[in-house]
């Protein structure tokens, strides 16, 4: 079994070395890097895994997933320069990262696959697409689609539309917590106790969801069988229409992918 590297040991790194423990993999078999020591003797005692510097990681591992910030990568390539080779695959799992900026830093012919994940990580419900570079073969997809798979779903796309899964789904999760929030405040201000308004709507929440993973119909089709004539739901609904809320979504996505390009873009001006 390939040795595995989790390069920022934040709450998605930790996610995934839990998925992969959890999947079968021995702790011997994993390592993290963590900038702050207390950080990462907490994580060695809860998970028995070893936390080690970049350098070190990348001469012990034959998988490397990068898991820091994006603004974090410029030192992190720096590291991990001299010291791979074709032999290793590393995994990014940082947001509007191509796998070019990675293939022009490191050596010549080291295979890339971008990963973007999404924080549902924390609880096995992951929703992560991955796209090959330039070097990633069907067989470097193949191993990081079953790291991936201890952790949620996977599905692969076309790099080119990696920016629009980040807008969809890396950040989709906020999007549904924004809303829990606004129904949340919406049952307080109509007279409900806080924490019976949580609970109404999560498990709510919850139950639309699986529905959704579960039927074949189209959403609209579950909203119509909820929306009676001239009852609550279609007066609730012309009011969400009339405030304009189908097209404010649908802008702020569209604003999530043009973030999601720019930060490519930065990082493109100063290589």
């Amino acid at each position: 079994m390939s040795v595995i590297a989790v390069l920022g040991a934040g709450k998605i790194g930790e996610a995934l070395l839990s998925g992969l423990l959890h999947g079968g993999h021995s702790p011997a078999d994993l390592l993290f890097t963590e900038r702050y020591p207390a950080r990462a003797a907490e994580l060695t005692e809860r998970y028995g895994v070893h936390g080690v510097t970049v350098a070190d990681a990348a001469r012990r591992a034959e998988v490397l997933v990068v898991a820091v910030k994006p603004q974090d990568i410029e030192p992190v390539l720096d590291e991990l320069a001299p010291l791979l080779g074709k032999e290793s695959l590393v995994v990014s799992l940082c947001a509007g990262l191509p796998t070019a900026l990675y293939e022009r830093r490191l050596a010549d012919g080291v295979p890339v696959v971008r990963v973007m994940p999404n924080t549902p990580m924390l609880v096995g419900e992951a929703m992560s697409a991955v796209s090959a570079g330039a070097h990633a073969t069907a067989e470097h997809i193949a191993v990081v689609k079953d790291l991936l798979s201890h952790v949620g779903q996977v599905v692969e796309v076309p790099e080119s539309q990696q920016d629009a899964v980040t807008a969809l789904s890396g950040s989709g999760p906020a999007y549904f917590f924004y809303l829990v929030e606004a129904m949340i405040d919406a049952g307080i201000l109509l007279g409900l106790p806080r924490a019976l308004a949580g609970q109404l709507i999560i498990q709510s929440a919850v139950g639309a969801a699986k529905m959704l993973a579960e039927s074949d119909e189209h959403p609209v089709l579950l909203r119509e069988a909820v929306t009676s004539p001239a009852g609550t739901t279609i007066n609730a609904i012309r009011e969400l229409e009339k405030h304009g809320v189908r097209a404010a979504l649908l802008a702020a996505i569209e604003a999530a992918k043009d973030r999601s390009t720019e930060l490519g873009r930065a990082h493109d001006s100063r290589n």
